[in-house]
């Protein structure tokens, strides 16, 4: 038979053993708890997800819907689309093309009206040689020419006249030309 000490040592173990017992017990409960928990959160996710993604297939068929009503209520929608986007396409080239052409104009202003600058101080010089009486449109001669005129009639002693409108300057060559006669 047993010795009492080898009963008390079983009772000991035994209760250990129950205290062990009881904390398995207590800590496989808590984990239980706590994946219930994370399925609900899961489960209520999932169903979230499910609805948007109804959502968004339901907003994406009426847009089909409106798409082949429009496509039907509009003929060529399609063809005149891509022909809108063509001329867009167009019109950009152009505007380029306009800007280029500018430039090059510009270009060509800059390059003859320097040739005519260095040009025209000895057509002016003698033109004006051979002149009785200067007269100077305002805004014809730019103003350097303006300055060598002032200073030729100067130096020559000729008479400089500066007319801002020409309609008078003909009337006075008509007078002139008829005083003449």
């Amino acid at each position: 038979m047993l010795a009492e000490q080898d009963i008390e040592r079983l009772l000991c173990e035994h209760g250990a053993l129950l205290r062990a017992h009881a904390q398995v017990q207590a800590r496989s409960t808590l984990l239980l708890r706590e994946q219930a928990e994370r399925l609900r959160r899961l489960d209520a996710e999932l169903m979230r997800a499910r609805a948007a993604a109804v959502r968004s297939l339901t907003a994406l068929a009426w847009e089909r819907e409106d798409r082949a009503a429009l496509e039907e209520a509009a003929p060529g929608l399609k063809r005149r689309a891509a022909m809108g986007r063509q001329v867009e396409t167009l019109q950009a080239r152009v505007q380029e093309l306009t800007r280029q052409l500018h430039r090059r104009e510009l270009a060509d202003h800059a390059a003859h009206t320097a040739q005519l600058a260095d040009a025209l101080p000895l057509e002016l010089e003698a033109s004006l040689h051979e002149a009785d009486l200067v007269i100077c449109q305002a805004g014809c001669l730019s103003h350097n020419d303006y300055w060598r005129v002032q200073d030729h009639c100067k130096r020559s002693g000729k008479l400089c006249m500066l007319v801002d409108q020409p309609d008078r300057l003909q009337i006075v060559r008509i007078d002139s030309l008829t005083a003449q006669r």
